[in-house]
């Protein structure tokens, strides 16, 4: 378990890093929908407005739909609701934005004279057309206001989310930089190291152990038939010094496996006291 701490470290680094970035991307795309259906439903608040005028003045200048202009009413009173107080059903949030708030305030009294005044079908021909005129004049200009700081808001929030974005990528380019030079490199290093070391390994087995093998069976055949005694000691001599050069071989190739030294960087280090510290612990 203690060998792959960095590989571990390397694989939940990229995997946060994913998330932490989606997660954020997701969240300004949500945010940005969410102000653009209320930017768009404000818009049609001031649609609205006019279209209680135009049935107004339908009613006292041509033939009267109530329905409509109930179905108006309606509509107009239900959207500032939602616009000022948020709806969950239909992801809209209370306002918060004191100027926004101040703006609604300002803007209620001309709402409810034109609900009062024109909600009441048996004396709607008595409301005077100048005062309703002059009432939703200033209830147009009001929301002209609030769909403006609206959108300036929404793109104050659009920028704060850039910054969020381009610091966010500033540290994944730090984090990525400390896993190349403290995490890749050293695996890179480790494994150019392995290989250097089956590299010497195989030209030990293929080349040196095997010549001395060979020499060996060699004077083991040449003893065997040999009848001088004296010759005999030559040979046990030539069989000494081959055993003792593949003992040299032998030697060579564990050295070649086990380091004198081993080099740890500083983050081998740190998980090495980790380790220790959780060891201990338990």
């Amino acid at each position: 378990m203690k060998k792959f701490y960095k590989y571990y470290l390397l694989v939940i680094t990229i995997i946060v890093l994913t998330v932490l970035i989606q997660s954020i991307i997701q969240y300004s795309l949500r945010n940005q929908e969410r102000m653009a259906a209320v930017i768009n439903v404000a818009g049609k608040q001031r649609m609205l407005s006019q279209l209680v005028l135009k049935n107004f003045y339908e009613c006292n200048h041509y033939e009267c739909d109530y329905s409509e202009l109930k179905i108006a009413l309606a509509k107009l009173y239900r959207t500032d609701e939602i616009l000022e107080k948020g709806d969950e059903k239909l992801g809209f949030y209370p306002v918060e934005n004191t100027e926004i708030i101040a703006d609604f305030k300002k803007m209620q009294p001309h709402l409810e004279y034109i609900y009062t005044h024109l909600n009441d079908m048996d004396h709607i021909a008595e409301v005077p057309v100048e005062e309703l005129t002059s009432h939703v004049d200033d209830f147009l200009e009001i929301m002209d206001g609030i769909v403006l700081k609206f959108q300036q808001e929404s793109e104050e929030e659009i920028k704060t989310i850039m910054i969020i974005e381009v610091e966010l990528a500033v540290l994944s380019l730090f984090i990525i930089l400390f896993e190349i030079f403290y995490i890749v490199n050293p695996i890179i290093r480790k494994t150019s190291s392995q290989n250097k070391k089956l590299k010497e390994i195989s030209w030990h087995q293929s080349h040196a152990y095997a010549s001395h093998m060979k020499n060996i069976k060699d004077l083991q055949h040449v003893l065997k038939i040999e009848k001088k005694i004296e010759n005999k000691e030559d040979l046990v001599a030539c069989v000494v010094t081959e055993l003792d050069a593949l003992n040299e071989v032998s030697e060579n190739m564990i050295k070649s496996l086990e380091s004198d030294k081993k080099e740890l960087s500083k983050l081998d280090a740190l998980l090495n006291r980790l380790d220790g510290f959780f060891s201990n612990k338990k």
